[in-house]
């Protein structure tokens, strides 16, 4: 973990709820996909905690992606966020202006262990939950390893990110809740629909969602399927490193924390309570 002064370089509406945020600083900490921040914002005494969707370690990296650096900048690396409006905290994240400055956390949860993915991977991805997914497509896809990718939303007008999985070379199946776009229903149906059409099982995977979603994944593809995954939980966090111990749930192996010890967990572990 580690402790610094971000700058905002991008702050961009991408749905009606959702922002995506751009901070330059010190990303040396974020070594993960599944990791997260926690942000400092005046006025409130908790940080917000929020997943990183994407990370460039240096402004080189920046500037190979065809992103900016301004000047002053060229030794920073760059993380992104995505988050969606869901009380006075996120309302005021989305009136920073680029130039801001925010005291952020970094590098804080276990992440995913992309060494178990197999040939076949499939990631799984419900409204705010997706981010995590991206960067994680990312790193196997520059592993030579191709992802399948089922992103679930309530209507139509909350899809995001699905163009930009497209282009790093995943498949990409929609589902929404109204049947406005995709697959009618959830990502458990989507995952039935796509899996009688590929035949050939999948061989790991990873999700990030709302805890109905999760269990409805666990159900569907570990406990029917029995595919084997790891499940990225959102919790309510105290401090964002272990040391409340206000996130912390029990599993099978003991009691775990999520902020430290997860927020990423094995289904063979997971105790639903």
């Amino acid at each position: 973990m580690k402790q610094g002064i971000f700058t905002v370089k991008e702050n961009t509406q991408l749905t009606p709820t959702t922002w995506r945020m751009v901070l330059s600083g010190d990303v040396s900490a974020v070594t993960a996909s599944g990791q997260f921040i926690n942000i400092k914002l005046a006025a409130h005494f908790l940080r917000r905690p929020i997943s990183v969707n994407d990370v460039f370690h240096s402004a080189e990296g920046v500037r190979r992606s065809g992103a900016s650096v301004s000047a002053g900048a060229e030794t920073a690396g760059t993380v992104t966020i995505i988050y969606k409006v869901l009380g006075h905290g996120t309302e005021e994240m989305t009136q920073l202006q680029p130039g801001s400055e925010l005291d952020v956390l970094t590098g804080l949860g276990n992440g995913y262990d992309l060494s178990c993915a197999g040939d076949r991977p499939l990631l799984i991805g419900g409204g705010v939950g997706i981010p995590p997914l991206y960067l994680a497509a990312k790193m196997l896809m520059r592993q030579g390893v191709k992802p399948t990718v089922i992103l679930g939303f309530n209507s139509a007008e909350e899809i995001y990110y699905a163009d930009e999985f497209e282009k790093l070379g995943c498949r990409v199946e929609l589902a929404t809740a109204d049947g406005s776009a995709g697959i009618p229903g959830f990502v458990t149906d989507a995952f039935r629909e796509i899996s009688t059409e590929c035949g050939s099982p999948f061989t790991h995977f990873y999700t990030c969602g709302p805890e109905p979603m999760l269990r409805a994944v666990y159900e569907t593809v570990y406990k029917e399927a029995g595919i084997s995954g790891q499940m990225s939980f959102e919790e309510r966090m105290g401090c964002g490193f272990g040391a409340c111990m206000g996130c912390s749930c029990r599993t099978l192996t003991g009691y775990k924390r999520i902020c430290k010890d997860g927020p990423v967990m094995r289904t063979e572990e997971i105790l639903w309570g």
